[in-house]
Formats: structure tokens, C-alpha cells, sequence
């Protein structure tokens, strides 16, 4: 069964590929020498370093692994500019009801951050958004309570 593509934008697979790296070079040396000063206390079976290196050594292994199955699935998507449709990629800007504003770029889950205004394509805002133009009436977002904005850019 083939593997279900992970779109993300130029910017997202670059940020994933530094982690790579980082992940790779830096921190994988960092646990191995966790490691040793760890084994160098002596008798391992109550050894609590030993078990917190052992634990963030699963942990970025399972990363790596994770981040190659996406490189190995992953489709960048190329985000034309001019387009007032919202899509993969677009940066939006919504107003609600009552007068707040806020931007952000719809993206795919893997390279979310709403703290930084990317939004997961998959959020109810977002499916709200996708397809829609600035010229549409308000819309309706599958939230409780029921949100109604208006896109006011698409970038």
C-alpha cells in the first residue's frame, strides 16, 4: 500500500531538514556521550542517568526515523503567487464578528506552528478557509461556540 504523500512548503521542508541534521549530528552525539558518563557510574539497574539517556536516545531515534518517513513520502508544494484562493500554502489574513484580526499560512499538520501563524490544514479554521476567496460571504467555522469570519487577504 503506498504511504499517503506530506505536503509541505519550501520553507517547511528546509526547517524539517535542519532538524534532520541537528537531530543527526549534533544530539545523537550528545546522547552517546550522556551515555557513557552514565555507564562510567558504574552498576546500570538503578542507574537514573543511565535510564534518562536511554530514554532521549529512543526518543530521538524515533524522530529521525519519523522524519525520514516523511522525507521519503514528502511532496513540496509550490505556492504560486497572485492567487486569491486559499490553498496549501497561502497566507490569509480573517477578521470575525467582532473586529479581530489575525493572518496566518495554512500548512500542512507536520510543519504547524499557530504560535507562529501557521495553521494545520487540517484545524477546523483552515477546512473552513480552503477553496475560499476574499470575495465570499461570511463564513461559518465548525467550533463551539459557532465562529463567523470574513477573509480579508489571501496572499
Amino acid at each position: 500500500m503506498a504511504q499517503e504523500k506530506v505536503r509541505v512548503t519550501k520553507e517547511g521542508f528546509d526547517e524539517l531538514k535542519r532538524e534532520q541534521e541537528h537531530l543527526i549530528h549534533t544530539v545523537r552525539k550528545e546522547v552517546i556521550e550522556d551515555l557513557q558518563a552514565a555507564r562510567a557510574q558504574g552498576d546500570l539497574s538503578e542507574n537514573a542517568d543511565y535510564d534518562a539517556a536511554r530514554d532521549r536516545q529512543a526518543r530521538v531515534e524515533a524522530r529521525i526515523r519519523e522524519l525520514e518517513n516523511i522525507f521519503n513520502n514528502i511532496e513540496i508544494i509550490d505556492i504560486q503567487g497572485g492567487t486569491r484562493v486559499v490553498k496549501l500554502g497561502a497566507q490569509v489574513t480573517i477578521r470575525s464578528r467582532d473586529g479581530f484580526e489575525e493572518t496566518y499560512t495554512i500548512v500542512s499538520s507536520v510543519e504547524a506552528d499557530p504560535l507562529n501563524g501557521k495553521l494545520s490544514n487540517v484545524t477546523p479554521l483552515a477546512v473552513a478557509l480552503m477553496d475560499r476567496m476574499v470575495s465570499d460571504e461570511e463564513i461559518e467555522v465548525e467550533v463551539e461556540p459557532r465562529e463567523y469570519i470574513r477573509i480579508i487577504d489571501v496572499k
